[in-house]
């Protein structure tokens, strides 16, 4: 169960840990959370208490994207400093964006709309699959991880072609993406198979979204790859991609 944390004096904030949601035991930093990607009991990484925002609406109204992602993002990010998640930030959030605001909010027949596709892909995944490389691999120098990070995934939709692109050719990673072969748009297949970056990989299963997942979670599941990947210096990182 999840409960809300009051803040004491401004800057002062209570450590978040992360518990499976089949277990709810062994509670681990974020850094290792977003390594692991998922629990090793099959479960997702949830915080242990969700922690209450210190600035106000109005201080938030006033900041841009980045600043109001590091707002966010430190209180649940809590043993990474300043600077690594301000870095982390300002490379995710950059000129792949076709607008300065990243994600504006605009008013059409009285209504207000948050957009969420100016990334590379359009999608609205960019949001989050932009910055997921920058902090996979700042977890990794913080847990003393040399090996390279390999991520495996499996897809249903456009969503794969977003994490295609924020993997593309970043340092110290590759990442393959798993889709069935005939279970997506032609469009959202061609998005894929023609993603530039020498470190990404797109495999076309037989099959539904279904069996992308768990031969994946197989892969996970097996000790002999496992030993394999070590061998070669690679850590394996699953991420579900819907």
């Amino acid at each position: 169960m999840t409960k809300n944390v009051l803040f004491g004096t401004k800057g002062d904030i209570m450590e978040v840990l992360y518990n499976s949601t089949r277990s709810g035991e062994n509670p681990i930093s974020a850094s290792r959370a977003i390594l692991k990607g998922l629990s090793e009991d099959g479960g997702l990484f949830v915080p242990n208490h969700i922690p209450l925002l210190d600035k106000s609406l109005k201080e938030l109204s006033a900041m841009d994207y980045r600043q109001v992602a590091y707002e966010v993002m430190k209180l649940f990010l809590t043993d990474f400093t300043e600077d690594e998640l301000k870095t982390c930030i300002d490379r995710a959030y950059d000129e792949k964006f076709d607008t300065v605001e990243i994600a504006p909010l605009v008013e059409a027949e009285g209504a207000y709309y948050l957009e969420l596709f100016h990334g590379s892909t359009i999608a609205f995944k960019d949001m989050a699959l932009s910055i997921l490389p920058h902090l996979l691999i700042t977890s990794a120098k913080k847990n003393n991880i040399k090996n390279e990070i390999v991520i495996l995934t499996a897809t249903s939709g456009d969503t794969g072609k977003a994490a295609l692109a924020g993997f593309s050719d970043v340092e110290g990673t590759r990442i393959a993406v798993f889709y069935p072969k005939n279970g997506v748009s032609p469009i959202q297949e061609k998005q894929m198979v023609t993603q530039k970056g020498k470190n990404t990989m797109v495999v076309g299963i037989h099959g539904n979204f279904d069996d992308a997942q768990t031969g994946v979670k197989k892969l996970f599941s097996d000790r002999e790859l496992e030993k394999e990947m070590n061998e070669r210096r690679a850590s394996s990182s699953h991420q579900q991609i819907p």
